[in-house]
């Protein structure tokens, strides 16, 4: 299956703590069905030092959210929507913006 929701594109949270956030996606896990936003769902983590290269204590990261409740951020629009599959004349497949009908995909 295709994924909606591919490395680089900007995302807006439609629920949870975040809600309204943006950002953009760092990475994508599929098989879990999560994806990391930068800047979203920040949580803390007690890191113990390691080695001489990582010093200890309280740091913040990214956690991954399920991709149920993001929405990709029409580049053209600017808006939250959702996202349509077109099959192009020399049979390429892309996506597109189901509010404003244009291509996400850059070529």
């Amino acid at each position: 299956m295709a994924q909606k929701i591919k490395k680089g594109d900007t995302v807006q949270v439609i629920s949870g703590k975040d809600k309204g956030k943006r950002g953009e996606v760092i990475q994508v896990l599929p098989k879990e069905e999560k994806l990391i936003v930068r800047g979203v769902n920040i949580v803390k983590r007690h890191q113990r030092p390691t080695g001489q290269m990582r010093q200890g204590g309280i740091i913040e990261k990214e956690a991954p959210l399920y991709w149920s409740k993001v929405m990709l951020v029409c580049p053209s629009c600017d808006k939250a929507t959702r996202v349509g599959f077109r099959v192009l004349e020399d049979g390429s497949k892309v996506r597109y913006c189901k509010k404003c009908g244009e291509i996400i995909d850059k070529k």
